[in-house]
């Protein structure tokens, strides 16, 4: 971020492109939630949430075989 004065701020970003794919990798596995992932890449949870704007979605099209065969919403009866 460069202002007009050819000064450069903030704070230097973290993310790489590695370290995004290697959460888009780790983010199907119902057996890491977020925040052990954000742990193990050395982030916080809102750097992913920031970095990778489909997150939520990604979480929430696992298939159904690594959900155990649960159904996504319960059955109202």
């Amino acid at each position: 971020m460069q202002n007009d004065r050819g000064r450069i701020g903030g704070r230097p970003t973290v993310v790489t492109p590695e370290l995004l794919r290697a959460a888009r990798d780790l983010l199907p596995d119902p057996e890491h939630s977020i925040t052990s992932i954000a742990r193990l890449l050395g982030v916080s949870p809102g750097t992913l949430y920031n970095h990778i704007p489909d997150l939520r979605e990604l979480r929430a099209s696992r298939p159904a075989a690594l959900e155990g065969g649960r159904p996504s919403t319960p059955e109202k009866g």
